[in-house]
């Protein structure tokens, strides 16, 4: 073989092996991308969506997140609607956090939908759902925000922050939404 060829072939190999271990570290530690799967999270997030999740930024109220189902081997992509130390009621489609009432924008759309007479989310509080009074420590209460067919902590309980795999940073619309794919 020529030894000018070698050296070339072994440049490619070391930008390709140093090219894949970015790629790795940077999915174990900082980003992964994930699909959204389900209509849980509608409008905001559709079925088939690709999502880049951070897993270095801190998890705060309203954030979309990926976590591991605590009822299943799926992952769910919800909202977090309490943190640790937070009482939530939700009383006539309004939800209050430790007694301050919340506007939720991201349900607006879902809202304009629906018969005057009827609310989006059934009234509720933690005490009733979790036998919690407040979201302990360590834990998140999540809510998807098609409320009307979400499984979400109304059902499941609480989540464990551990099981948080990341917070929805980017959403990329997946190539069929523009007629490319079928």
């Amino acid at each position: 073989m020529n030894p000018k060829f070698k050296e070339e072939l072994f440049s490619w190999i070391k930008a390709i092996v140093v090219a894949l271990l970015i790629v790795l570290i940077s999915r174990q530690f900082f980003i992964t991308p994930s699909i959204v799967k389900g209509e849980s999270m509608m409008p905001n997030l559709h079925d088939g969506d690709r999502i880049i999740l951070s897993k270095m930024t801190r998890i705060d109220r309203f954030d979309e997140i990926a976590f591991h189902a605590p009822d299943s081997d799926d992952n769910y992509v919800k909202r977090v609607i309490g943190i640790p130390g937070d009482s939530i009621v939700m009383k006539e489609d309004n939800l209050y956090i430790n007694g301050v009432v919340y506007e939720e924008p991201y349900l607006d759309k879902q809202r304009s939908d629906l018969p005057s007479n009827q609310s989006l989310t059934e009234d509720f509080n933690l005490k009733q759902l979790t036998g919690e009074q407040h979201v302990p420590d360590g834990y998140l209460f999540v809510l998807g925000d098609n409320r009307l067919i979400s499984k979400d902590s109304r059902y499941f309980g609480f989540i464990s922050e551990e099981s948080v795999i990341g917070d929805v940073k980017i959403r990329i619309w997946p190539l069929n939404t523009f007629g490319i794919l079928k």
